[in-house]
């Protein structure tokens, strides 16, 4: 399947069996890109540099599922960037497109010789490659980055490989090695709420992107009405409140949002993200919005009554807005 997003044209194409049309050619960044972290960002930027000189369109080729789920389906992968968020993500850096193979049985038993040869040569026809310092693939994960320059050498299929990248400012004591720009420190981060930390190894604040679904009308009665989003199941963000700026139709807006099970109201019920947008009014409802994650406020709380509720929030706002003038996040 191929889809055109946008006034330039952003090509996804899910399962191509031959090169998707705009993409003929095209010099690929390749790996899973969960979070599109800084780390990524230098592959891709690489990638995009070849391209240019090249000639060439630029994409990132991608699997879904994330293999870890696939190799161990009773634990999920929280994912930073599910496909939808993902696709945004890269059409917002230029990209020309994005490729999606699908990670199954037979993709993960395919010796890493046949992957080249079948997958990047045989069906996408990519003229280039470009892939991280730690990026393995084929059976075993048999193939390596020594591997991919090999082959690419003998099969006349262009290869560069990028070294780690460190996040600016990291460790926080002098001598202190910096934290590696990874999809594994970034979930970490989000498990605490460190929002900011998150942020840092992005390259930009933690976002989740979801369509505003119709709620319990509870927030418009508190006097802080929400945009209801549900996020994707693995997301394992902490619980609590966070000051946020929500993207609707490329304009942003500052505000303040709970993610969680509400207490208050329902402890037992799904996670949901509820964002309050400060001096907005409009109707949200089926729209799809992306929140930016710009800083940590409190743990989710159980309160006595909803009056109770009602103050915490005005100071919770207060606490958001305070935040975000200090801010100049995303």
């Amino acid at each position: 399947m191929t889809q055109t997003h946008g006034a330039k044209r952003f090509i996804l194409a899910i399962d191509p069996q031959s090169p998707p049309e705009g993409l003929e050619g095209a010099v690929v960044a390749i790996g899973n890109f969960d979070g599109v972290h800084l780390g990524h960002l230098a592959v891709i930027g690489r990638a995009e540099a070849l391209a240019a000189r090249l000639g060439r369109p630029c994409a990132v080729l991608t699997f879904e599922p994330h293999p870890a789920d696939f190799f161990n389906r009773e634990r999920a992968v929280f994912r930073l960037s599910p496909l939808e968020a993902k696709a945004r993500s890269l059409k917002r850096l230029g990209l020309d497109g994005m490729i999606v193979v699908p990670f199954d049985a037979a993709l993960a038993g395919l010796p890493a010789d046949r992957f080249i040869e079948e997958i990047l040569l045989r069906r996408l026809n990519v003229s280039a490659v470009v892939a991280g310092y730690d990026f393995h693939f084929g059976a075993g994960r048999s193939g390596t980055p020594a591997f991919l320059r090999q082959a690419g050498a003998r099969l006349g299929l262009g290869v560069e490989i990028v070294e780690r990248v460190d996040a600016a400012g990291g460790g926080s004591a002098a001598g202190e090695a910096q934290r590696p720009a990874s999809s594994t420190a970034i979930r970490a981060s989000l498990e605490t709420g460190d929002a900011a930390e998150a942020a840092r190894l992005l390259g930009r604040p933690y976002s989740i992107v979801g369509e505003v679904l119709a709620g319990q009308k509870l927030g418009r009665e508190l006097g802080y009405p929400t945009a209801n989003i549900r996020p994707d199941p693995t997301c394992r963000l902490r619980h609590g409140i966070y000051a946020v700026r929500v993207e609707i139709a490329g304009v942003l807006h500052d505000g303040v949002a709970s993610f969680g099970r509400r207490p208050t109201i329902d402890d037992n019920g799904e996670a949901l993200l509820e964002a309050h947008l400060f001096d907005f009014s409009g109707d949200l409802y089926g729209r799809t919005v992306e929140v930016f994650f710009i800083g940590w406020i409190r743990p989710e709380e159980k309160f006595a009554s909803l009056e109770a509720l009602r103050a915490q929030i005005a100071a919770d706002a207060a606490k958001a807005r305070e935040m975000l003038r200090a801010s100049s996040s995303p």
